[in-house]
């Protein structure tokens, strides 16, 4: 197991009933600014429950975040910061809001002109202006992690950032608002859960068993699931452990004492920011892939995979490791996810160079748990992928 270090400031508030403990967690007097989407929260009855609670708090409100939370939005919303004073933030939402809201907490604190500049030039932020939030899609763990990923379209870019001082001060985390998400959300956010889980997984062993067995509970778990929640999101117990897998997949705890990949992320991030796939569906594009090219430098943790989490055990150890790749498709396409580029567009041509060269433009020479993967490897597994 490998050295490494974990703290986890975000206090969680999980069940039924408990968005009204909001107005116990935030600090008495603080002027409070709301941010959430396109206003399904008004249609589901969160933001009645939120504002109920926050009776006794100044209040100030700002909507339309994206589903790609994107920079010149998220700019309008720190003049309204900035110009209102505001003290405290609270992202009702998803991920693509509450990565939204941590750029503005860092963003609110930063001395420089560009505060794009956070995100291309990697700067950590140790101190942010404080926020929480109220889940309300789960899928990318945002709740209880301190990353963000933003787009700007100005740009076709998508990148992190991240630092202590953006973790959430508390999230809350309440299943039975998984009722009114449609079933396309669902279905992304078991993708995405699922997804993470493999790039803190799907590397080599590193002797980390408990590690290990977490993340393939988490899997097991999604599999288990998933497709309840998808056929009935109002199967309270489903939705919780959805719910719940989908934070525990990417707080931080399952990627301590192990390698760690993401190289099927920043690959995904580019077809997103190219073509606007969702981010969970350009998950399910990259992966088989990137795991049929970096077959023998995986294929012992792909054998595990396919003999702890489905169950397979006739064959080789190269037999067992393809067959789960398979078996992941498999699961992808159950849930009606493509894994082609060519299913989400015909203007698919060139695409591999471009990230490819894009990624020899940030500097992005080594990719993956080993730093190895180069551009021109990143552009036949894009190719790949068609």
């Amino acid at each position: 197991m490998l050295n490494f270090e974990f703290k986890n400031p975000t206090k969680i508030i999980f069940g039924k009933g408990e968005i009204k403990k909001v107005s116990k967690e935030i600090p008495t007097g603080a002027k409070v600014l709301v941010l959430y989407g396109a206003g399904s929260i008004k249609a589901n009855g969160v933001y009645d429950q939120v504002m109920e609670a926050l009776k006794g708090f100044e209040v100030l409100e700002f909507s339309g975040i994206p589903a790609n939370p994107e920079y010149e939005v998220l700019m309008q919303a720190l003049k309204v910061i900035k110009d209102e004073k505001v003290t405290y933030m609270l992202a009702v939402g998803g991920g693509s809001v509450i990565d939204g809201v941590k750029f503005l907490s860092a963003a609110a604190l930063y001395d420089g002109d560009q505060p794009w500049d956070i995100l291309t030039q990697n700067i950590r932020t140790e101190k942010g202006l404080p926020f929480a939030s109220v889940l309300t899609l789960p899928a990318t763990g945002s709740e209880m992690n301190s990353g963000a990923v933003i787009t700007r379209k100005e740009t076709q870019e998508k990148l992190a950032m991240g630092g202590p001082g953006l973790f959430p001060e508390f999230s809350i985390l309440d299943p039975e608002v998984i009722k009114s998400i449609p079933k396309r959300q669902l279905v992304n956010g078991v993708t995405d859960a699922f997804t993470h889980v493999l790039e803190q997984y799907m590397t080599y062993p590193a002797g980390a068993h408990l590690q290990d067995r977490f993340a393939e509970s988490i899997l097991q778990t999604l599999i288990e699931v998933g497709p309840k929640v998808i056929e009935n999101p109002g199967d309270y117990e489903a939705a919780a452990n959805f719910m719940w897998s989908c934070t525990m997949a990417l707080n931080g705890l399952i990627q301590k004492g192990v390698p760690t990949d993401w190289a099927v992320h920043a690959m995904g991030h580019e077809l997103t920011a190219l073509f606007g796939i969702d981010h969970a569906r350009t998950l399910a594009i990259i992966a088989p892939s990137h795991y049929r090219y970096n077959f023998e430098a995986k294929k012992e943790k792909l054998a595990q995979y396919g003999q702890r989490v489905w169950g397979i055990t006739s064959g080789s150890i190269d037999d067992i490791a393809n067959a789960a790749i398979a078996r992941t498709e498999d699961f992808f396409h159950s849930m009606e996810i493509n894994t082609a580029l060519s299913e989400y567009t015909d203007d698919y041509e060139g695409t591999a160079q471009k990230i490819s060269k894009r990624f020899t433009e940030r500097g992005w020479l080594g990719l993956g748990e080993h730093k190895t993967l180069s551009p021109s490897d990143v552009e036949k597994i894009v190719e790949m992928s068609y």
